[in-house]
C-alpha cells in the first residue's frame, strides 16, 4: 500500500496553497496564555504554519518570551512541522539543559502540540481532522491515482502543504464525494473541469461550485438548488455527461493517443521538443492516458519527458508510481532515488520508497526511507504507521508501539486508525 503523491507542473490549474486556515487572523486572535507566561520558547526547523518572525510575535502576545536554545531561560523546545535541520536539534544543548529535558523541567513538542497548547487550533478543527492523499483514498474506496488526477486539476484544494505533500479537510472529502458520483457515472475530470469552470462563470462570486453552492449531483446531471426548485445551472444551461455514453458519436477525450510523434529516437538534445510535442502536452497527455488506466502508454509518454526535456522531481516520481502500479517494483524504487536525488526533501517519495522497499523485503532499507521523510516532515502520520508496521515484522514491538500511538495522535480519524488500535490493545 503506498502513500499518496502529487505535484503541479505548469499545464495544471494553479492551486491555493496555505499552510493553515486560520493563518492570516491566528496572530491578532491570541490572548496572555498561563501556560506560556514567562515561558522561554525556542524554535528548532522550518515551521509549517507561519513564519519564524511572526510565531515569535505569537510567543510574546502570549506573554512567553522567545529565546535560543543556548539561554538559561529556556523553558519550552518547539519543533517546527515542515523541515528539521541535519543532526539532533537538541546536540545545541547544554549537559544542564538536557537533563531537565529528561526529568520535564525543559519539555519538547511539535508544532502541533504548540498550537494546541496556545489554543489556536480546537482539537476539532486541527491536524487530526486532516487528511492526506492515501487517507482520503482509502475513505472513499478510490485509487490514490484519482485523488492525485483530482488535485492535479484543481479540483481539490489543501488546506496546507508541507514539503508538496497534501492535507484536505472536511469540505474537501465532500466535494470528492460529489467528484466520485460523477465519475462513477461516467463523466471525465476534463468534463468535469469545464462544466464547473462555466458553472463558476455563471455565478462569478463563486469559486468552487461544489461547495459554495447547494449542488446535487442527478446521475451524469449538477442541479443548482434555488429556492424550493432545482434547475440547471444558468437556468437553461443543464449539465449533462449523457454524451459520455459509448454509444456517442463524439467523444469527450480520445480513448487512444497515438505516441509515435513522440518516438525517443527523434529526441537529440535534453530541452528540444519531443518530436513536434512541448513539455506541457507530454505531461497533459500522460495524464489523460493515465486516467483512461492506458498505464504503459502513460509511462512511455513521461520517459519521452524524460528523455527529451530532462529529469524533474515531479516526473520521476509520476513515473514510479505508475511503474509501482504494473508491478515494476524495481523500476519504481530507481525513479523515487532519483526524485529524492533532485529533491531532498519530498516526503512522500521517501515514504513511498519505503513502501516498495517493504515489498521487495528490504526492511531495514524501508526504515531508512521511512525515518528520511519523518526528518523532513515528523508529523508525517502515513510514515509513522507505515513504520509501526515494519517494527512489527521485524519483532521491535517497543518502538513499534511509539509509532502506533504517534500515528494515532496525529490522524485518530485515518481510516486506518482502527488498524493502529488494534495492535496496540494486542500488547497491553
Amino acid at each position: 500500500m503506498l502513500v499518496s503523491g502529487i505535484l503541479e507542473p505548469a499545464f495544471f490549474v494553479r492551486r491555493l496553497s496555505l499552510p493553515f486556515p486560520w493563518q492570516q487572523s491566528m496572530e491578532m486572535s491570541v490572548q496572555p496564555n498561563e501556560l506560556l507566561l514567562g515561558c522561554g520558547v525556542a524554535f528548532v526547523g522550518s515551521l509549517g504554519g507561519v513564519t519564524r518572525q511572526e510565531a515569535k510575535r505569537i510567543v510574546k502576545r502570549a506573554g512567553g518570551v522567545s529565546c535560543k536554545l543556548s539561554d538559561s531561560k529556556l523553558n519550552l523546545v518547539v519543533l517546527g512541522a515542515d523541515e528539521m535541520p541535519d543532526g539532533d536539534p537538541l546536540d545545541q544543548l547544554t549537559a544542564d539543559q538536557r537533563l531537565a529535558v529528561e526529568e520535564g523541567r525543559i519539555e519538547v513538542i511539535d508544532e502541533t502540540q504548540f498550537w494546541e497548547k496556545l489554543g489556536l487550533v480546537d482539537a476539532e478543527q486541527n491536524v487530526h481532522r486532516l487528511y492526506t492523499p492515501a487517507m482520503l483514498a482509502q475513505l472513499l474506496e478510490i485509487s490514490v491515482a484519482k485523488v492525485r488526477n483530482w488535485y492535479r486539476r484543481g479540483l481539490l484544494i489543501p488546506v496546507r502543504e508541507v514539503h508538496q505533500l497534501p492535507y484536505f479537510n472536511f469540505q474537501e472529502i465532500s466535494i470528492a464525494r460529489h467528484l466520485l458520483q460523477l465519475t462513477s457515472a461516467g463523466a471525465s475530470t476534463g468534463k468535469i473541469v469545464r462544466h464547473l469552470q462555466e458553472l463558476s462563470e455563471r455565478h462569478p462570486d463563486v469559486d468552487r461550485p461544489l461547495s459554495q453552492l447547494s449542488v446535487l449531483v442527478d446521475g451524469k446531471q449538477i442541479l443548482v438548488r434555488q429556492g424550493s426548485e432545482l434547475v440547471e445551472p444558468g437556468g437553461q444551461i443543464r449539465m449533462d455527461f449523457e454524451a459520455l455514453e459509448t454509444n456517442q458519436e463524439v467523444q469527450d477525450e480520445p480513448r487512444t493517443i497515438d505516441l509515435t510523434r513522440f518516438r525517443l529516437d527523434r529526441l537529440s538534445e535534453p530541452g528540444e521538443k519531443a518530436g513536434d510535442a512541448t513539455a506541457e502536452e507530454l505531461l497533459s497527455i500522460a495524464a489523460q492516458l493515465e486516467e483512461q488506466d492506458q498505464i504503459e502508454a502513460a509511462i512511455e509518454a513521461y520517459r519521452s519527458y524524460l528523455v527529451g526535456f530532462g529529469a524533474t522531481f515531479e516526473v520521476c516520481f509520476l513515473l514510479a508510481e505508475l511503474l509501482y502500479r504494473v508491478g515494476d517494483l524495481n523500476g519504481a524504487r530507481e525513479r523515487y532515488y532519483m526524485a529524492i536525488e533532485l529533491n531532498e526533501g519530498y516526503v512522500e517519495a521517501r515514504a513511498n520508497l519505503g513502501c516498495v522497499l517493504v515489498e521487495l523485503g528490504d526492511l531495514e532499507l524501508a526504515l531508512a526511507a521511512f525515518r528520511g521523510a519523518l526528518r523532513y516532515h515528523p508529523d508525517y502520520p502515513d510514515v509513522h504507521f507505515h513504520i509501526a508496521r515494519t517494527l512489527d515484522r521485524l519483532g521491535e514491538d517497543h518502538e513499534a508501539e511509539q509509532h502506533w500511538k504517534t500515528f494515532l495522535r496525529l490522524a485518530p480519524e485515518s481510516p486506518w486508525a482502527d488498524e493502529a488500535r488494534q495492535h496496540l490493545s494486542s500488547k497491553s
